[in-house]
């Protein structure tokens, strides 16, 4: 397997991006070019702000580019445990959002022409036990009860129609959810971003911000830039410039495979609608077709991508779709690579004000949509001075139990271990 990202052999992304000289002030300093910095950016240059992305690599480098590019409706967290803690009123507000984050990316890739091959074929959620589809029924009455919002389950005995394996038992489709090419889109973003007026600058990690009066100074490894606000929107990559978001976010790491082109018959074996599949379990593994491939990813290991995790990553993700389908036994597996997200403690995503500073956090594999679309509300929240309005505002964004976490994630091995642990006691 080679250890390359497949998204950016299908893209000239902007990694060779010309250094661009970091000006002395700006309106707006954004840290971060993923989803979130990017689309904030083309919103606040859009309304005439003179706004500056500083990216620590390259432009699109991190989680953007590297996911599996799926583009879904609901949260991490299940609406129903969202209900019970945070109540109907705001949980319906948060469940809008999900899905006003697709229409989002919609718009931005009709808005700006991006060829990243969007196309709303939908997501099934495949159980992997018999009670997992029981409790598939449940969802299927509750999400259109409190929600209005339909999903259908697909019954074992339908389960070919929509992938190409017997290992599971049965499934739920919602067709509204996305799919894409993350790196075509994430490299379409930065150029509407310029487009708008937006100014990046790559290779600018941020090492310290200060306040002096009422402007921020912003010092990054190229230079220092003063800013009336500022935006986080760093994800799995916040660092320690600001430390109190960082004991917040837990990076964990995701990885992929891809294998080789498959036949046309094979590839709509596997799944006939091309939808963007994931499965019930802990320790999920998520999958989807792009271009007769199948990109399979999942938590192979729970540590940030490095050249061992992504080597040994790649033979645990390749036994796992071997599982799924046996049929692929023989096919080859071409790359293998890895990202990390970005997790709160809570598993929730959060948005809001601290110490003068605007942030979006926690998307915890669902980035693709909801980082594109609260890049957008939050820096219109930032126009209109109304942050606390926001709905992933509207809650407690907590710290690590008994505050044991510093940034760096000691615990992520015993997090592995307690997931397979709930996979096996299933």
């Amino acid at each position: 397997m080679n250890q390359q990202i497949y998204w950016h052999t299908t893209v000239k992304m902007p990694d060779d991006l010309s250094l661009a000289p970091i000006p002395a002030k700006a309106d707006v300093v954004v840290i971060g070019g993923g989803y979130t910095g990017l689309s904030a950016a083309r919103t606040l240059a859009k309304r005439g702000v003179k706004v500056v992305v500083l990216e620590a690599e390259t432009i699109g480098w991190g989680a953007s580019s590297r996911n599996g590019g799926m583009t879904l409706t609901g949260l991490k967290v299940s609406m129903q445990s969202v209900i019970k803690k945070h109540g109907r009123e705001l949980a319906k507000e948060l469940f809008q959002c999900s899905l006003d984050s697709v229409s989002t990316v919609e718009e931005i890739v009709k808005e700006e022409n991006i060829n990243c091959g969007f196309a709303r074929t939908g997501h099934l959620l495949a159980a992997n036990k018999p009670k997992h589809y029981e409790a598939l029924k449940d969802e299927v009455d509750f999400m259109a009860k409190e929600f209005n919002h339909q999903v259908h389950l697909v019954p074992p005995k339908d389960l070919l129609s929509e992938i190409g394996t017997d290992i599971y038992h049965g499934a739920l489709v919602d067709d509204l959810s996305a799919g894409l090419n993350p790196a075509q889109f994430v490299a379409g973003l930065a150029g509407a971003a310029e487009k708008a007026g937006a100014i990046l600058c790559a290779k600018a990690r941020v090492t310290k911000i200060r306040r002096s009066q009422n402007r921020f100074i912003i010092e990054t490894e190229r230079g220092s830039l003063t800013a009336e606000s500022v935006f986080v929107a760093t994800s799995g990559y916040t660092g320690n410039f600001v430390k109190k978001l960082q004991r917040k976010i837990i990076p964990i790491g995701s990885f992929i495979i891809a294998t080789e082109k498959l036949s046309d018959e094979l590839a709509h074996e596997l799944s006939p609608k091309n939808r963007m599949i994931f499965d019930y379990k802990h320790y999920l593994n998520y999958f989807r077709l792009w271009d007769n491939r199948l990109i399979f990813g999942g938590r192979a290991a729970f540590f940030p991508e490095n050249e061992n995790t992504i080597s040994q990553s790649g033979e645990i993700l390749r036994r796992e779709m071997i599982q799924v389908y046996p049929q692929l036994k023989d096919v080859k597996v071409e790359f293998v690579w890895g990202g990390t997200l970005d997790f709160a403690f809570d598993m929730m995503t959060h948005v809001g004000e601290m110490n003068g500073m605007y942030y979006a956090l926690g998307y915890a594999g669902h980035g693709v949509a909801m980082g594109t679309h609260l890049g957008k509300t939050v820096a219109e929240a930032m126009l209109n001075g109304n942050i606390k309005g926001h709905p992933f505002s509207k809650f407690d964004f907590p710290n690590a139990p008994l505050g044991l976490y510093d940034g760096r994630p000691w615990f992520l091995p015993f997090a592995g271990m307690w997931h397979k642990f709930l996979d096996w006691a299933e």
